[in-house]
């Protein structure tokens, strides 16, 4: 399954109230280290799509929800469970250590 896109709008229904954990992806298109671990996240999506879902949220676009999270670096990845944020990674890494962080945190 592909990376969902989330807005202010959509983060309520597609994060918070999702019967799965998800993983939601701080981002905006200026960022080099964002678009550097894009390709990562999409591939990772695919292979762990039975154990979670990854969402992106554009900071730029959407505002509410990145100060809502104190959102100031970014990429800034946190996982969600049953609503929850749970744990967070700040920065690029390579596809095997985010994918061995994530499958550590669910």
């Amino acid at each position: 399954m592909p990376t969902k896109a989330v807005t202010d709008a959509s983060f309520s229904e597609d994060v918070l109230n999702s019967d799965k954990p998800v993983l939601v992806d701080f981002w905006a298109d200026w960022c080099g280290p964002c678009k550097m671990i894009a390709p990562a996240l999409e591939e990772i999506s695919e292979e762990l799509a039975d154990k979670v879902t990854i969402a992106k949220v554009d900071i730029m676009e959407n505002t509410d929800t990145a100060s809502q999270f104190g959102v100031q670096s970014i990429p800034l990845m946190v996982l969600f469970k049953d609503g929850k944020p749970v744990a967070q990674k700040l920065g690029a890494a390579p596809k095997s250590q985010l994918k061995g962080w994530i499958e550590s945190v669910l």
